[in-house]
């Protein structure tokens, strides 16, 4: 659990829908609706082609998340959906970090790299790009280390949730 304040939380927001055009509108809708912003969405087919998996970070108290949740469960073709800011669940990032650097800072940049078990996927004379997994606190941090380069684009996949043990996500 991340805490903005005492009265926002980070939350994490597995939504199940009918994978049918449209229903990725109506979700957002809701939230626009409420005033809320979505820090990062990621949509994907779910093992049942029929169907696919929204992942969905908002910052927001309690009670206007709880009412979010109630409108979207209520959509058509929403099968359920569940927050999962309190519960025990991994939730990951990824991120590709292109950073202009010389032969003379390349040395100290793979520390960086190295430090944050982040991966090299392409390395030229004058850059390199860095794949970092994680969760959002140490992409936010490696990413913040590699700023002291030539940070040329930063790409971020925003979250993926799965609940732990024989819990359902």
């Amino acid at each position: 659990m991340n805490m903005k304040n005492n009265t926002e939380t980070i939350h994490t927001l597995s939504v199940y829908v009918a994978n049918k055009p449209g229903v990725l509108a109506r979700v957002a809708q809701v939230f626009a609706r409420r005033g809320y912003n979505i820090d990062s969405l990621v949509v994907s087919p779910s093992m049942d082609g029929r169907y696919s998996r929204m992942t969905i970070a908002a910052k927001g108290s309690l009670a206007g998340l709880d009412q979010i949740i109630q409108q979207v469960s209520k959509l058509v073709d929403v099968i359920h959906c569940t927050d999962h800011a309190f519960d025990s669940a991994v939730v990951k990032e990824l991120a590709l970090i292109k950073v202009a650097v010389s032969t003379n800072e390349r040395t100290e940049a793979l520390q960086v790299c190295e430090h944050f078990d982040a991966k090299t996927v392409d390395l030229t004379e004058t850059s390199m790009i860095v794949m970092v997994t994680g969760g959002s606190e140490k992409v936010d941090a490696c990413t913040g280390m590699l700023k002291k380069f030539n940070v040329v684009e930063l790409v971020r996949t925003g979250k993926v949730v799965m609940a732990r043990g024989g819990d359902t996500t």
